[in-house]
């Protein structure tokens, strides 16, 4: 398995592997509605190109197939620099470790530019991928609008 920073060039792949996993996610992904199916794509053009300029962004590669890829960014939080891994992405049939792979290529890319505290949301399942990575409570997002009825996940409250 090679991970490395994609290129122009793989992201029609990206695209096709993120909907896969929405359609892992969410069988019925199709019948939401457009505004739900939008929230939840973060692959468009535009997206793919801001996380390719970030140096934190990654796909896992083998024979020439993307197995998986992670989404991420440097933010500023005022007083330090953290990197948000914003979208993973697994392959239902990759290989095993491609999870744990990548996140070893988006921590060393934080390190090798002073940035020492990552942060992500992790499924059950990849927590057992998520090697050097420490639960610190829950990661709650909210919705607003009509996306609050529609939006992925349990309610808090």
């Amino acid at each position: 398995m090679r991970y490395r920073a994609f290129t122009e060039i793989d992201h029609d792949a990206i695209v096709a592997l993120e909907r896969i996993v929405l359609l892992q996610e969410e069988p019925t992904f199709d019948s939401l509605p457009e505004k739900e199916k939008e929230g939840r794509i973060r692959t468009t053009e535009a997206s793919l190109r801001f996380f390719q300029r970030t140096e934190h962004s990654f796909v896992a590669e083998f024979d020439d197939v993307i197995h998986g890829a992670v989404l991420a960014q440097s933010v500023w939080h005022g007083d330090k620099p953290t990197v948000w891994i914003s979208r993973i992405m697994i392959h239902p049939d990759a290989p095993e470790g491609t999870l744990t792979g990548l996140l070893k290529a988006c921590s060393k890319s934080a390190y090798d530019t002073a940035i020492y505290e990552l942060h992500t949301c992790l499924t059950p399942d990849q927590v057992a991928d998520a090697e050097g990575f420490r639960s610190q409570g829950i990661y709650a997002v909210r919705h607003l609008g009509s996306r609050s009825e529609t939006a992925p996940g349990d309610k808090l409250a």
